[in-house]
């Protein structure tokens, strides 16, 4: 195996080229632990650490290294061991607000060409999250594909997946089954050699058993879900990145119940193209398409042009990344305070030596 086969390119090739080797080498991050990593050249899988420079210059978590990431470190051959000294910027990354009350990014998976929106079709289906995740990977800078799995589960497959197609603003839309092969041939025009493809999607959604069966042998742990209610159980814990025989390579990564929403940038517009459409025939510029005469939105809900429950997510993302924004701002404005009280705290010392 080459780093090619990692999913190594000229882009990569071109950012490491502006950038001093100093004895290092590149390699990717395939599985990420608490505080370590295991890097792979193409020949060798390496546990990793940071290096003490790169650990205290990092300034925020979306400066480390995730699943995806290429590095530049240096490798020790006979103990399989590796330190971390560089990140190779990134060609794509796909992120999420980190779970908790801190505004920080969590990176889910980087440098990906392909990301693969799995969502049963059995009682789990949802058509809001769906939304969600279509917002996060538009934002990423890879290319979002719906997969909706688990159709030996269900009775009206096409009838869903035309609901999916409606909201999916021309993204294309499979429809599989592991359990039967159905629709897996469809997935094989966006995996090769050099591309890489990230699956996500909420709990027992299918996408351990999908990479199974892209790999061709049981190499991820899966769990049955419930019978109650449809919805599945952890199996995947961390993310792992995973490589075909056949060429490309795989990240899977944990299921998701809720994705938070991070900078979503332009990718709200591409997500309800509809929608920023029709605000712009309101009368009022301004118009909050809540009870302003002449809205043209509220008219295409009223005249069953527009769906009302995708109206309502519409403004819950919106209130959420607004929300987000000014938190967002807050801390910025905290750091640059803590900045400029540290250089006036260096300077006085300077000026009494």
């Amino acid at each position: 195996m080459t780093l090619t086969n990692l999913g190594w390119n000229e882009f990569f090739e071109e950012m490491l080229s502006e950038r001093k080797w100093e004895g290092n080498e590149p390699a990717r991050v395939i599985q990420e632990h608490r505080g370590s990593y295991e890097i792979s050249n193409g020949d060798t899988i390496f546990r990793a650490d940071l290096s003490g420079k790169y650990r205290f210059e990092a300034a925020s978590r979306d400066e480390l290294p995730a699943v995806g990431d290429w590095v530049l470190a240096t490798l020790l051959h006979e103990e399989k061991n590796a330190i971390i000294h560089q990140l190779i910027p990134r060609k794509s990354k796909f992120s999420r607000k980190a779970a908790g009350n801190t505004t920080d990014e969590q990176i889910i998976a980087a440098n990906i060409d392909t990301v693969f929106l799995v969502n049963a079709l059995n009682q789990d289906f949802n058509l809001g999250r769906i939304e969600r995740y279509l917002i996060m990977a538009w934002e990423s800078g890879a290319d979002p594909v719906i997969v909706l799995s688990k159709a030996d589960l269900c009775d009206d497959s096409d009838e869903k997946a035309f609901s999916v197609e409606k909201i999916a603003g021309g993204v294309p839309v499979h429809i599989v089954s592991s359990a039967t092969c159905e629709g897996l041939e469809g997935l094989q025009e966006y995996l090769g050699i050099g591309k890489t493809v990230a699956l996500l999607g909420s709990s027992g959604a299918g996408k351990s058993t999908l990479i199974n069966k892209l790999y061709g042998s049981d190499i991820q742990k899966v769990q049955d879900i419930r019978e109650d209610d449809g919805k599945g159980r952890h199996t995947t814990t961390s993310r792992e990145l995973v490589v075909l025989d056949m060429g490309g390579v795989l990240i899977d990564t944990p299921g998701m119940r809720e994705l938070q929403l991070w900078d979503a940038g332009d990718s709200m517009t591409n997500s309800f193209q509809e929608i920023e459409d029709l605000s712009q025939n309101c009368f009022f510029r301004d118009c909050t398409h809540s009870e302003e005469p002449k809205c043209a939105v509220n008219s295409a809900i009223v005249e069953g042009t527009l769906d009302q429950r995708r109206f309502e997510n519409y403004k819950k993302f919106k209130k959420e990344l607004a929300y987000l924004q000014r938190q967002t701002d807050k801390r910025a404005q905290i750091e640059e305070r803590k900045k400029w009280k540290k250089i006036a705290g260096d300077r006085t010392r300077q000026h009494r030596r």
